[in-house]
C-alpha cells in the first residue's frame, strides 16, 4: 500500500502541475505522499510501520531532476558504459562511506537490505527528507530506475549488456526477467528512459501495476489541481 499510493499522488502531482518548477514540484509531492501515508495509519493501525522508497525523474524540456529516498536505484547509460546516480540510503552504504566495509563485503553483509531513509506514515518524519539531484544528461543517454529486486540478484555487467539492447520496452523485460530467472522473489519493477531530442512528452495517466487497485492506495481523491 505505501508503495502503490506513493506512486500514484507523486505521478499524479506531476502530472496535474506540469510544468512547475521541478525542485518545488519533487518536494510538493513527496510531503502530500508522506500526509497520504500518514492519514493511511491513522486510519488502520495495523498500517503502522509501512514504508516505501521512490526514485522520480522529471523533465521540464531544458533539466531532468531526480527524486530519490531508500535503496532503489537509478543508473545513466552512456556510451555503454554505466554509472549509478542515486545514492542507497543503507546501513551498508554508510558503512562504505566511512571506510568500514567494502562493496565486496557489503553483497554479503547480513544487514544490506537494512534502509535508513524511506517514506512512511511516522508523523514525525521529514515531509520533505528526500534527494534532489540534478541529472546531467545528453541526447542518446539512457536512464534506468529499478527496484533492490533487480540489483539484488542481477549484477552491474548484465545490466549494462541489457541495456545496450535497442528497444527500451524490451531492455525492461529482459532486465525484469533475468531477476525472476535469478529467483526473485521481492518486487521487481525496471523503468528505462530514452533521452531524446523532442518536443515533451507529458504522461498520458495511464495506470500500472499494483496502483491499479484503488483498495493500494490510502485516498486517490488526495491529489487535487493547484
Amino acid at each position: 500500500m505505501a508503495s502503490a499510493t506513493t506512486a500514484y499522488v507523486v505521478s499524479a502531482t506531476a502530472l496535474s502541475r506540469f510544468g512547475q518548477q521541478l525542485e518545488t514540484l519533487v518536494l510538493d509531492a513527496v510531503a502530500a505522499a508522506r500526509a497520504s501515508l500518514v492519514h493511511g495509519v491513522r486510519m488502520d493501525e495495523s498500517r503502522d510501520g509501512m514504508a516505501t522508497t521512490l526514485s522520480v525523474v522529471l523533465c521540464d524540456g531544458a533539466r531532468v531532476l531526480l527524486g530519490h529516498v531508500g535503496d532503489s536505484r537509478v543508473y545513466l547509460l552512456r556510451d555503454g558504459g554505466l554509472r549509478q546516480v542515486s545514492r542507497d540510503h543503507t546501513y551498508v552504504r554508510e558503512m562504505q562511506d566511512s571506510g568500514q566495509l567494502t562493496a565486496e563485503g557489503a553483497a554479503a553483509h547480513p544487514w544490506r537490505n537494512v534502509v535508513l531513509r524511506s517514506l512512511d506514515g511516522n508523523p514525525e518524519s521529514d515531509p520533505h527528507d528526500v534527494d534532489l539531484v540534478e541529472l546531467d544528461v545528453r541526447e542518446g543517454d539512457r536512464l534506468l530506475l529499478c527496484t533492490d529486486g533487480l540489483t539484488d540478484l542481477v549484477d552491474d555487467t548484465r545490466i549494462t549488456e541489457v541495456l545496450r539492447l535497442e528497444d527500451p520496452h524490451s531492455a525492461a523485460a529482459v532486465l525484469t526477467q533475468s531477476a525472476l530467472v535469478a529467483g526473485g522473489r521481492d518486487n521487481v519493477t525496471c523503468l528505462v528512459l530514452d533521452v531524446i531530442e523532442g518536443p515533451l512528452v507529458v504522461g498520458d495517466g495511464r495506470l500500472l501495476g499494483a496502483v491499479q487497485e484503488p483498495a493500494n492506495i490510502v485516498d486517490p481523491a488526495a491529489v487535487h489541481l493547484a
